[in-house]
Formats: C-alpha cells, sequence, structure tokens
C-alpha cells in the first residue's frame, strides 16, 4: 500500500506548492513589488493581461480585420469550453476589457453579456474566471494578500486569534496609509509600465480596526505595526470562495442584501460586545470574496431592486456598504449575462435608469457560419463520446445548416437564396458576388444572429437519433432532420406558428442540398477508377493541344493523323457548364495553365486543375452509370457482375468519404432511387 502511495505522491510538484504557499515579511513584499510592479495589478488589468497572455493571431473576413483570441479556444482543458464563431464580439469585449485596464472609464461599468438562449454567454463568464483562477498560479499571474500574526499580550485586538487572515483578500500596499502612500512609493521608486504605483482604497474595517489598535499599542510607530503583518500568495480559486464570487437571483421573497455583503456573526457579539463591531462580522458576502477577482452575475437582471442599489456602489464607486459598517473599497470586474426578455424589460422600465447608465452591453448572438457552427456539434459527438453508433458523413453539417438558416434573415437588396447568403457567409464564391458585397449583406440585417434554434436544441435531437432504434450500426442526416423537425411542435421557446412553419420549409431545403450533395460523392465514387480518369484526361488534353495549335491528332488504333474530337471536348466542357462561345477560351487558359506548371518545373496530373477534375469525374460517371445499374439497387434484382460492380463503389464510399457499411448503402440505394425517378420522367 505504501508503494502505491509512493508512486501517487510521485506525481506531485513540490517546487509548486512551495511558491503557491510563499510567505513572507512586508518588507520581503516591497522587494518583490519593486522587482515586479505588476503584482500590484486591478482586477481589470489583471483579467486583461491574463486573455493577452495566450497570444493571438490576425486575420480578415470580407476585407475586414478580425483579431482571433487564443484564449477562448479554452487551450487549458483542451477546448472542452472553447467558443467558436464569435470572433467579432470577444474582440469587442477585449476591447472593454482593454479599456478599463487602461482606466479610461469602463472599469465603473458592468459588463453585460446579452443575446439568445444558449450563445454561449454563460460559457465565457465561466472560461473568465477558470481563467483567472489558473492565471492566479502562474508566476506572471502572482498576486499576493496579508494577515495579521500577533504574539499573546496581543490577542484580546483580534479576539483571541493568533493569526486573523484579511477577509477581503486585499493587496498588502494598502496597509500604507492614503495621506503618505503617494510620497512613499515615489521615495521607495516603485513603478509599473513607468508610471508611479497607483493602489486606490482604504483597508477594509476589520483590518482598519486591528490596524488601528496596533498603532495605538505602538504609539504610532507604522514600523512595529508591519512586523505583525505576514504576507502570503494569494491563489483564486471559486470552489474556495477566494477572488471568484458567483451569484444567481433567487425568488423575490428569498433574496436577501447580505449575501452580496456578508452579514452579522452573531457567535462573535458576546465576545465583542457590539454588533457594530467589524470582527464581529463576516465579510463573506460574494462582493467580498471577490474582490481581486471576478463576479458573474447569472440572470442579473432578475436581481431584486435593493441589490441593485449594491451593484450601482459596487460598479461606479467601486465600494460596498456592508450592514452597519461604512463603504468598504474593492476591486473587482462585475460580469452578468440576461436574455433579451429580461434585457426588454430593463429598456422599458423607467427605474432602471441608473443600471442602464452603468451598463456596457456586448452581444453575443448565435453563429452565423456553417464551418463554425459544425465545430459546436463536432465537439461534442468525438468518436470516443459516442460508442457503438456511426455517425454518416454530413449528419452534423446538415444540422448545423438547418440551425445557421433558421438565424438568418432574407437578403433585403440582393436576388438570392438563404442558402445562398449562407454559403457567402461561410465563404464560397458565388458568380457576380465579391467581398464588398457579402460585407453590404451583413451591414442590412437588422438582428441576424439574434433569432432561431439554439444549439442546444439541434445537440439534443442528434442525441435523440443516435439513441433511436431506427438504425443499427449509424445515423445519417434524414434521422436526425426528422427529429429537428418532429421536435419542433413541442419546442418551449417556439409560440409562432408562422416562423414553425419557415423553419419546417428550411428543413425541406436542406433535404435538397443534402441530396446534391450525396449525388456528388456517389458520382465520384463511381468515376473515382483512377487509371479510367488519367486516360480520359490524357485524350482530352491531347485533343485540346491539337486544337489550340491547330494541328491533327494521331489515332493511337489506327495510326491515321485525325481532326481533334470536338464531340469528346464538349462532352466533358459541359459537365462544368462552359457554352459553346466561351470553349476557345477555356481550352486556351488550361493549356495556359499547363505552360505555367512546366515553367516552375511542376507537371500537370489529372487533379491539378479542380475543375478540370470535377468535368472528368463527372464525364466518367455519365459512361460508366448506365453499366454499374445503380437502379438495380431499388429493385433488389443484379446479376453477380453488378453486384460486384456497386462492391466496389460501395468500398470507395467507405474509404474516400467516411461511410460504415450500413450508411454507405443506404446512401446507394437512396441516390439510385434518384435516378430512378430521373429515368422514370424522361420515360
Amino acid at each position: 500500500m505504501g508503494n502505491l502511495v509512493d508512486q501517487i505522491a510521485e506525481l506531485q510538484d513540490y517546487e509548486q506548492f512551495a511558491d503557491l504557499h510563499w510567505t513572507g515579511s512586508f518588507e520581503d513584499y516591497l522587494s518583490i513589488v519593486r522587482e515586479k510592479p505588476s503584482v500590484t495589478r486591478t482586477a481589470f488589468q489583471r483579467v486583461y493581461d491574463m486573455v493577452l497572455s495566450y497570444g493571438s493571431e490576425t486575420y480578415f473576413d470580407n476585407k475586414k480585420k478580425i483579431v482571433h483570441y487564443r484564449f477562448f479556444d479554452d487551450p487549458r482543458s483542451g477546448g472542452k469550453d472553447a467558443i467558436f464563431g464569435l470572433d467579432i464580439p470577444l474582440m469587442r469585449l477585449v476591447n472593454v476589457l482593454k479599456s478599463a485596464a487602461y482606466g479610461y472609464g469602463t472599469e465603473k461599468r458592468v459588463i453585460l453579456l446579452h443575446g439568445p438562449v444558449g450563445s454561449s454567454k454563460s460559457t465565457i463568464a465561466r472560461l473568465l474566471k477558470s481563467g483567472l483562477e489558473a492565471y492566479s498560479r502562474t508566476p506572471e499571474g502572482a498576486l499576493y494578500t496579508y494577515e495579521w500574526v500577533l504574539p499573546e499580550n496581543l490577542l484580546h485586538v483580534t479576539g483571541g486569534e493568533e493569526v486573523f487572515p484579511c477577509p477581503m483578500n486585499e493587496d498588502p500596499l494598502r496597509l500604507v496609509p492614503t495621506e503618505w502612500r503617494a510620497a512613499a512609493f515615489e521615495k521607495l521608486g516603485l513603478q509599473h509600465e513607468g508610471r508611479r504605483l497607483r493602489i486606490k482604497g482604504d483597508l477594509n474595517p476589520a483590518c482598519r480596526l486591528i490596524f488601528r489598535e496596533l498603532m495605538a499599542h505602538y504609539n504610532g510607530n507604522w514600523g512595529r505595526v508591519m512586523d505583525h503583518v505576514r504576507v502570503k500568495r494569494l491563489v483564486l480559486s471559486e470552489k474556495d470562495r477566494i477572488g471568484i464570487g458567483t451569484f444567481q437571483p433567487k425568488d423575490e421573497k428569498n433574496q436577501d442584501a447580505t449575501e452580496l455583503t456578508g452579514d452579522i456573526n452573531y457567535k462573535k457579539i458576546a465576545l465583542f460586545g457590539s454588533d457594530s463591531d467589524p470582527r464581529a462580522f463576516n465579510f463573506d458576502g460574494e462582493f467580498n470574496i471577490a474582490n481581486r477577482g471576478i463576479i458573474e452575475f447569472i440572470e442579473i437582471l432578475k436581481l431584486d431592486v435593493a441589490f441593485l442599489y449594491d451593484l450601482l456602489g459596487a460598479t461606479q464607486e467601486h465600494k460596498v456598504k456592508p450592514k452597519k459598517f461604512p463603504q468598504t473599497d474593492i476591486d473587482e470586474l462585475i460580469i452578468g449575462h440576461t436574455n433579451e426578455a429580461e434585457y426588454r424589460k430593463l429598456l422599458n422600465n423607467e427605474f432602471m435608469e441608473a443600471l442602464r447608465d452603468r451598463t456596457i452591453k456586448v452581444d453575443i448572438p448565435y453563429i452565423t457560419k456553417l464551418k463554425q457552427e459544425v465545430r459546436i456539434y463536432k465537439k461534442d459527438f468525438t468518436d470516443e463520446r459516442v460508442r457503438g453508433k456511426h455517425i454518416a458523413p454530413h449528419t452534423i453539417e446538415m444540422a448545423a445548416m438547418w440551425a445557421i438558416l433558421t438565424r438568418l434573415e432574407q437578403p433585403k437588396k440582393h436576388d438570392i437564396s438563404l442558402l445562398q447568403k449562407l454559403k457567402l457567409y461561410d465563404g464560397k464564391s458565388l458568380t457576380g458576388f465579391t467581398q464588398d458585397n457579402v460585407k453590404e449583406l451583413r451591414k442590412e440585417t437588422v438582428r441576424e444572429g439574434m433569432d432561431g434554434i439554439s444549439p442546444r436544441y439541434v445537440q439534443d435531437k442528434i442525441s435523440n437519433a443516435l439513441v433511436s432504434q431506427r438504425s443499427e450500426t449509424s445515423i445519417n442526416p434524414f434521422l436526425v432532420l426528422n427529429e429537428l423537425e418532429s421536435g419542433l411542435k413541442q419546442h418551449s421557446m417556439l409560440t409562432n406558428e408562422d416562423q414553425k412553419k419557415h423553419f419546417i420549409e428550411l428543413l425541406a431545403v436542406v433535404k435538397q442540398e443534402y441530396e446534391e450533395v450525396v449525388k456528388n460523392e456517389v458520382q465520384r465514387a463511381i468515376s473515382a477508377d483512377q487509371q479510367a480518369i488519367k486516360r480520359l484526361c490524357g485524350n482530352y488534353i491531347d485533343n485540346v493541344k491539337a486544337y489550340t495549335q491547330r494541328e491533327k491528332v494521331k489515332n493511337q488504333y489506327t495510326g491515321q493523323d485525325e481532326e481533334p474530337d470536338e464531340r469528346l471536348m464538349r462532352s466533358i466542357e459541359t459537365k462544368i457548364d462552359i457554352a459553346e462561345s466561351r470553349k476557345d477560351d477555356f481550352r486556351r487558359e488550361i493549356m495556359n495553365y499547363i505552360g505555367a506548371l512546366a515553367v516552375d518545373g511542376k507537371k500537370f496530373s489529372y487533379d491539378t486543375n479542380e475543375r478540370l477534375h470535377r468535368a472528368l469525374e463527372q464525364k466518367l460517371f455519365e459512361d460508366q452509370k448506365d453499366t454499374i445499374k445503380l437502379t438495380s439497387l431499388v429493385s433488389n434484382v443484379a446479376d453477380k457482375e453488378t453486384q460486384q460492380k456497386i462492391e466496389v463503389v460501395k468500398q470507395r464510399m467507405i474509404r474516400d468519404f467516411g461511410y460504415n457499411e450500413e450508411s454507405a448503402t443506404d446512401v446507394l440505394s437512396y441516390v439510385a432511387s434518384i435516378f430512378a425517378r430521373g429515368d422514370a420522367r424522361r420515360a
């Protein structure tokens, strides 16, 4: 047993433990401040530096410069709480933190994250809190507080406690009296970022009383008083209620302001003789314990009016008023979040003007980029988490596509569909549309991203499909889309029938898009014979070269010189909509492309040019589909040779596109039924 314990003990980092539990004298702390002034940063400065410490990267989206802060990728937890697709709102949030860190005024405001349900508001707040906890454990994020250590003859000052910790974890430099604090810092040369240290605020009531008693005992000798101060490293922790606070409103009858500012310790009243003695008070309200860090208000606008008065003072003046005590200085970032309904109530309540005036609203909308929405679901439904069921290709993409479509506003000035708009937002190109057009599309919207379907709803329906008995080994887009549609009938957030009808219509749009996607995949699987496509490509290039150079082509069978095969060239070019009037331009473009590759020492291949590759695949598919007789899957009547060919296609679907046996069979049967319908219509 001892050996097993030792093996676990070997995992411990003793050096880190010693760092996090460092203690020293006030003199030691002054040396630390002189060497590393950043330990005295305000809460806003520390949070801002914490975000920057993870680095950032810049990119351009439709000519707009975007900064992506890696902190919001949640690298500490392997991306568990990563935020996707919200770089612009997060840029606005970080700019607020930056302004507050520089003392430009936003440090006197409540940061209000506002948006629809499930838009990551609480996740952002949770990331900031956990991030600050982790940052306080690093050398760069170190901060310190103090405790009083008294000998036996002075224990009456603390009511018999030999060690009396500062109840609000204040910076030890607050022990320097405010009237000569600035002069002391200047004399010692204590500066931060080239400027004199500015430690604002006074001691909390309990420490102020102890300080006053000791000053009287030592006849005003401040240096002797400091001999009783022990400075220690402060590690922030929400679980231990140190520097991180969270407040969630309860029903109106049970709300009590002491939850924010602390309450009287009735057991100690007999010891100190008065309920107004600060030593008989528990400074354990959320505002008190969150000092030096962050306090999060969940559903902040559901607070009772009595709480709002405390919130206003804490925001504007950085002070709170504990019961029977003077205003007490605090230093903390106040962040809240609320949904749309509660925010509308705030706008319509004239008694809440003071709060509105002290609030910086940061809109956190739903994602409107398909790639980013897909990342949300793929993070939750990984192979590791989903056991025993295969998620067929495009299942998550189609669910995400529908979610995005419900959030988009119909274009006002451009004659495009919502699906085309989605593709433009996702970075796809569309003939006749430039980056400026996409910027204009975004600007003309009013509430885009603030309405629509929540990611949680989609996650729930994917989960339903996974546990459904309708498929044995896999789920496909139709299973999930059907779950999404059936769930709309009982959706608690949807009361508007027109909106519900619109969402159902969008499901039909997504199903049609999926049909095109799988048709294309099956075509590619059928035409994936590399040797055949290479031969077709070589034949096409030989004919194009002869055509552009006005030469003849040697027939490989007869050896005779013949005119270029116009029928072959056009049969390929029409597959990618090259008009008759544009064929010469396209052929010259291909030859110029081959020439440019040759100049760079590169060799042309059938898959080098994407457009030509697609045309060759579709041509080969047209040539081969009749021999494979895919439609025989529908009738279940196929000879042995046809079955073998279909099996080859199925294995390509599994190998190249990520299907399993069941989902590949389902897709082939579905596409076969499409072709069967097409043959029936032609007949």
